[in-house]
């Protein structure tokens, strides 16, 4: 659909002065930037030894001081790693999973905590505080086009479950105007102004 591409398109535009880590199972991820540091799972060998997963390098990303931290794709238990790392400074940070729209992350975010020993509580206090926007990209069959199709912003509703608000669909849709509301006033405190 694109995650990676346009991911790679965001991170081309951070700073040349701040480092970025990159984890990934495969290297995919290539933004253009000069200060980008690449870590790559790698599986056990015949006898299951010198495995070093996800979870492992996400851990090992935070002592190499990073000022962005990218997990190419969260799809386990490294999800544990990557929220508590968010929620501990490191402000910037993005990843990919998948997911069939915005509103489908919180329940695949609880699943991938599941996998981290990590109750549907939990992982929804970690990812609200950890997570501010959602982008789901979507390509559409008919024509092969590619794209952003929405944008959400992830909240804890008051009975502490992981929502999302929708800020923008193409198409007819049902868009918050508090959501837009706090989308554009996090543009403008960026120096950045929002398209709509």
């Amino acid at each position: 659909a694109g995650k990676t591409t346009l991911l790679a398109a965001m991170l081309a535009r951070v700073p040349g002065d701040e480092r970025i880590l990159v984890v990934e199972d495969s290297q995919e991820l290539a933004p253009a930037h000069p200060h980008l540091v690449g870590l790559q799972s790698r599986g056990g060998n015949v006898e299951g030894a010198g495995e070093i997963g996800m979870d492992t390098l996400v851990r090992q990303a935070l002592r190499m001081r990073p000022d962005r931290l990218v997990v190419g794709e969260c799809r386990g238990a490294e999800v544990r790693e990557f929220l508590g790392a968010m929620n501990t400074g490191h402000e910037g940070a993005a990843g990919t999973v998948h997911a069939n729209s915005v509103t489908a992350v919180p329940a695949r975010l609880a699943a991938m905590g599941a996998l981290a020993n990590m109750d549907a509580a939990a992982t929804a206090l970690q990812a609200a505080s950890a997570l501010d926007v959602l982008i789901h990209v979507w390509r559409d069959p008919a024509t092969g086009t590619r794209g952003p199709v929405q944008l959400g912003r992830v909240v804890l509703t008051d009975a502490g479950n992981l929502a999302v608000r929708m800020i923008r669909e193409t198409g007819p849709g049902n868009c918050d105007a508090e959501a837009i509301d706090w989308f554009r006033t996090r543009l403008q405190a960026a120096g950045e102004s929002s398209p709509w």
